[in-house]
């Protein structure tokens, strides 16, 4: 059976990513123990991944690269942010734990939604916040095999994910 719209794939991947002109660096890899299972269009993944394992059949191995503008976009200067120092802080002293370039921390918004950031900069009183996905501006380049494919079941497609044993609780 072929990869496409509304299948089921089980996948395994080794995931490194590049700025131009610069050395690949490993993101992740998936192993037969801990597969990417997906539902073809369910909008859970990079479009471009979905379209370069199109397809493809269960064994079939695979390399291709995303760039960065059809992976997770370029950086984007309007999503670092300057904020107060203050934020930081438990009981007026800063949290040097927790405030380390490279750090990603969990905020929240006004309306009160999770959002992550990682702490790109400490000045004398604000922090500077990247709000950029931790692979904009880096092309994507991927290896793996296809372990299987099958047709979506109609509780699947209802729910918009794919069911696999063990991961999956309503």
């Amino acid at each position: 059976m072929q990869i496409g719209q509304n299948k089921v794939v089980t996948v395994t991947y080794v995931l490194h990513s590049s700025k131009a002109g610069s050395e690949k660096n490993m993101v992740e890899e998936t192993g037969e123990e801990n597969p990417l299972v997906f539902l073809v269009g369910s909008g859970q993944l990079i479009p471009a991944f979905e379209e370069n394992l199109m397809g493809l059949t269960s064994g079939s191995p695979f390399t291709f690269n995303i760039n960065s503008g059809e992976a997770y976009g370029e950086m984007e200067e309007d999503a670092l942010v300057r904020v107060p120092d203050d934020m930081f802080k438990v009981d007026g002293v800063l949290d040097l734990e927790v405030l380390r370039i490279g750090n990603m921390v969990p905020l929240l918004d006004r309306e009160g939604n999770q959002l992550v950031a990682k702490i790109a900069g400490i000045e004398d009183t604000t922090i500077l916040l990247d709000f950029n996905h931790p692979l904009a501006g880096q092309d994507l380049h991927f290896s793996g095999t296809v372990v299987s494919v099958r047709e979506a079941t109609a509780e699947e497609l209802s729910h918009g994910h794919a069911h696999h044993p063990g991961m999956h609780d309503h």
